[in-house]
C-alpha cells in the first residue's frame, strides 16, 4: 500500500486533532506502525474511540479519492517526514502533522511574509494591499494570506504580479474553493503559485477551521502585515498568532475617523511597526533571498518617462495619473512598482506618489 494512504487514513478520523494525531507518531513512529499497533497500545495514548477506528485500519475506499487526486503532478501531501516540511512550521506549538498542497512545491522553502486584513476593505485599502504586496514579492518574498475576500485578495493578485509569487492556506479541503467568488484568482494561484490546506479533500467551509488556518498563515511567515483591521478584526487574530510565535508584526495606520484602522492603530499601540511603505518592512526584514525569475510585462522605458512627466513635483494619486496619461488605473500601478523599486518615484501615505530628483 502507498505510504501515504496510512497519512491520509490517520488524517480522517473524526477526532483525530493535530496534537492527537502528533501523539501517535511520537509513540509509534511512522503510521503504518500505528495501524499495526494493538488496540490496547493505542488505548494507553488516545481516546477509546479513536484507538477503536485506528485498530480498524486503513479503509481503502475512503484514502482512494485521496490518491487519486494526489496523482496529478500539481498536488501533493507533505507530511512531519518530508524534508521540505517547512522550518518555521515546525516552531510553531501546534505545527500540522500534513497538509495538502496545490501548485509550485518549491515555494514551501521560499521566504514568505504574511499580508492581511479586512475582508470588507475600502478601495485605498484594496490598492494598499495590492501594492505593498507585489513590491514585497518583487523583494523576493512569497506573499501569504487567506484568499478571503477583500485585503487577502488583493495580497495575493500583488504576490502573483511580482517574482515572490503567493501562497494561500485556507480552511476548506483543497477540492473546495470558498468563498466561491474568488474562484478565478484561486484557479490562478494554483497555476503561478500555491495553495495548501490541512484540512482532508471534501472538508466544507466552518467557522471553526479559520483561526486554525490563521496560525499557519502566520506560521510560514516571517512577518506579518496587517493593513485595514475593524476593531474586532479576525485580521487581529492573525497578527496575535504572529507575535506569539516569534514573528514580525507590522500595521498601516489609517484616518483616525475610519473604523477600518482601529485594528491597525491598536497594533501599533501594542508594538507593532508602522509603515508607510514596503521598503519599511524590506529594510526591517532584508530583501530576501533572490528567487528564480518570472517572464515580466514590464512597459518600455520610454513610457516610464512619459508617466513620470504625467506625475510632475506634486504627489498624485494612482486615479489622476490614469486620467492625465489616459491609461488604465491597472496599468499606471504596473508602471509604478519597477519605478518605486529604481527610486525614481516615492509612495506617500493615502496612495499617493510623488517623483524624486
Amino acid at each position: 500500500m502507498d505510504d501515504r494512504a496510512y497519512w491520509v487514513a490517520l488524517n480522517l478520523i473524526p477526532g483525530l486533532g493535530a496534537e492527537t494525531f502528533r501523539a501517535l507518531l511520537q509513540s509509534f513512529g511512522e503510521p503504518e506502525r500505528i495501524f499495526a499497533a494493538s488496540r490496547a497500545a493505542l488505548g494507553g495514548v488516545v481516546k477509546p474511540d479513536i484507538a477503536a477506528a485506528v485498530a480498524a485500519g486503513v479503509r481503502e475506499e475512503a484514502v482512494a479519492p485521496t490518491l487519486e487526486w494526489l496523482a496529478a503532478p500539481e498536488n501533493h501531501l507533505v507530511t512531519l517526514a518530508d524534508p521540505d516540511y517547512p522550518p518555521l512550521l515546525l516552531e510553531i506549538p501546534d505545527p500540522p502533522p500534513l497538509f495538502y498542497l496545490k501548485g509550485r512545491r518549491e515555494l514551501l522553502g521560499a521566504p514568505a511574509l504574511a499580508v492581511v486584513g479586512s475582508r470588507n476593505a475600502t478601495p485605498q485599502g484594496m490598492r494598499d494591499g495590492e501594492n505593498f504586496s507585489r513590491a514585497l514579492s518583487e523583494g523576493g518574498f512569497c506573499i501569504v494570506s487567506g484568499l478571503a475576500l477583500g485585503i487577502d485578495a488583493a495580497a495575493h493578485a500583488g504576490g502573483l504580479a511580482g517574482r515572490g509569487s503567493t501562497l494561500a492556506v485556507v480552511g476548506t479541503g483543497l477540492d473546495i474553493v470558498y468563498p466561491a467568488r474568488n474562484r478565478p484568482l484561486a484557479h490562478r494561484i494554483a497555476e503561478e503559485g500555491a495553495i495548501l490546506s490541512e484540512f482532508p479533500l471534501g472538508t466544507s467551509a466552518r467557522a471553526g477551521h479559520f483561526p486554525r488556518r490563521n496560525r499557519l498563515i502566520s506560521g510560514l511567515s516571517r512577518g506579518c502585515l496587517v493593513v485595514e483591521a475593524a476593531a474586532q478584526s479576525g485580521s487581529l487574530i492573525t497578527a496575535r498568532l504572529a507575535a506569539e510565535q516569534g514573528r514580525e508584526v507590522f500595521a498601516i495606520p489609517g484616518s483616525i475617523h475610519s473604523p477600518l484602522a482601529k485594528g491597525c492603530h491598536r497594533l501599533i499601540k501594542q508594538g507593532a511597526k508602522l509603515v508607510e511603505s514596503a521598503q519599511d518592512i524590506l529594510e526591517e526584514l532584508g530583501t530576501a533571498l533572490p528567487v528564480a525569475p518570472r517572464a515580466s510585462a514590464e512597459p518600455p522605458k520610454a513610457e516610464f518617462s512619459a508617466l513620470l512627466a504625467h506625475l510632475g513635483d506634486a504627489p498624485a494619486s494612482v486615479d489622476a495619473l490614469a486620467q492625465r496619461s489616459g491609461l488604465t488605473a491597472e496599468t499606471v500601478c504596473a508602471m509604478l512598482l519597477p519605478m518605486e523599486l529604481d527610486g525614481l518615484v516615492a509612495s506617500l501615505p493615502g496612495g499617493l506618489y510623488q517623483r524624486l530628483a
